[in-house]
């Protein structure tokens, strides 16, 4: 964002008032965004990170994950805050590192947050320790690590990778003979092709052909010569990150002039700005099928999230509303209003927001997830992932360079993550 935003008031106020405001304003700290008219309740601290500046040409980059937070904050604050209180936003710069994760995990704890709120990070085993240490709740990270499906303080919005590639499978499923995987030779690439088969096994089609590649290649000619012979009925599924661009980049180049393979990936590997810049109608990913969390982004369901960035953004470009680390930030403050509405009038500690979190809060949001709530009985419990209460995706494919729904409403994949666990054991 550039330029220096003026503060607005939605009414005009009388003299004395304006100025106590504003000098609430300035005594508000760096790096905090203080909110508008405040009630009866003290205000509600959180703290949202993600990695911005970054260093490694392999490190992610998600500027408008903290960007939609701030947003939020001005959004809920003119309307009252949340139920008469002020929410304050800290953000934090992790850098997609392990120490910058745990940097911004320990200000969390010695800033007293009320929560850790929508924010992504690949460093979970870093930071997440560090909150439990502090009794910080953590609503609504991207699901970028394994960790936030297993902390007792941690309360994810999405079922994470594992949910995408289980029901990645079941959506290939429908009009693929065959499938062919390409995937990290890492250990957490390990598990995606169990997860994968579990769709396909159920819906009587053969197990996925297993590709390796290495993680941080700058070409994939071996790879995607590999998949092109065994096409023929066969799909070719790549969930390599930010490498799923150079794979199919090679895959397309390599692919013989008049034959077109179905290809597919899941969201977090392609998402709607990638195929934007990729050439839209004219990307390497036009037909593709892709597995989301959420419904695609063209559905009403978000328009109120973008009337809030339209308004209150104050057209900062770091804010995507097609973006997944933007929606997710929008539905994790969702939550957060949800739960700081019901603690009544006193001040919402880390330990309340917990509490209410725990005593089975529900959580409406719109019909962008299904309904959420973490009671004991209401999570998955299956290890690797015990904290997943929501299990759902959606089906969607590039039409016209868009992410479009292939198939209305969410898809259940409870049972088959449960399935995978039980084939691993």
């Amino acid at each position: 964002m550039t330029g220096r935003r003026r503060t607005a008031f939605p009414r005009p106020f009388p003299l004395l008032i304006g100025t106590a405001v504003a000098g609430a304003l300035l005594l508000s700290g760096c790096g905090v965004l203080p909110g508008g008219p405040g009630g009866s309740g003290e205000p509600v601290t959180v703290m949202t990170w993600a990695p911005d500046q970054v260093d490694d040409v392999d490190a992610v980059s998600m500027p408008g994950v903290p960007a939609m937070a701030r947003t939020y904050a001005r959004w809920i604050n003119e309307r009252g805050g949340i139920r008469g209180r002020e929410l304050r936003v800290i953000t934090c710069d992790e850098r997609d590192t392990a120490a910058g994760a745990e940097r911004c995990a320990r200000q969390a704890v010695d800033r007293g947050v009320a929560a850790v709120v929508g924010s992504y990070s690949r460093h979970g085993q870093s930071a997440i320790p560090v909150l439990e240490s502090g009794g910080i709740p953590y609503i609504g990270g991207y699901g970028a690590s394994e960790e936030e499906f297993r902390s007792y303080l941690s309360y994810p919005v999405n079922g994470g990778q594992s949910a995408l590639l289980a029901g990645h499978g079941r959506q290939l499923a429908d009009g693929c003979e065959r499938v062919s995987l390409v995937r990290p030779d890492s250990i957490g690439g390990a598990r995606m092709p169990q997860l994968l088969n579990t769709g396909l096994l159920a819906a009587r089609r053969p197990e996925s052909t297993d590709i390796l590649a290495p993680e941080r290649a700058t070409s994939y000619d071996e790879q995607a010569a590999k998949a092109l012979r065994l096409a023929g009925g066969t799909c070719v599924a790549a969930v390599l990150g930010s490498r799923t661009e150079t794979f199919f980049d090679s895959f397309r180049r390599l692919e013989p002039e008049g034959e077109r393979v179905r290809i597919s990936s899941v969201l977090g590997s392609v998402s709607q700005p990638l195929i934007n810049r990729t050439g839209g109608r004219k990307s390497p990913f036009e037909g593709a099928y892709v597995t989301g969390w959420y419904p695609d982004a063209g559905d009403p369901r978000w328009h109120e999230m973008r009337e809030v960035i339209r308004k209150y953004a104050f057209g900062d470009n770091r804010i995507d509303p097609d973006d997944t680390g933007v929606q997710t930030t929008w539905i994790a403050y969702t939550v957060l209003r949800a739960v700081v509405g019901t603690i009544g009038d006193d001040t919402a500690t880390a330990g309340k927001v917990t509490s209410s979190l725990n005593r089975g809060t529900e959580v409406d949001t719109g019909g962008l997830t299904p309904v959420l709530r973490w009671r004991f009985k209401d999570l998955l419990g299956t290890s690797p992932y015990p904290r997943i209460v929501n299990a759902e995706v959606t089906f969607q494919v590039v039409r016209e360079g868009r992410l479009t729904a292939q198939r209305k409403g969410f898809v259940d994949v409870a049972e088959a993550l449960s399935d995978a666990r039980r084939t691993a054991g």
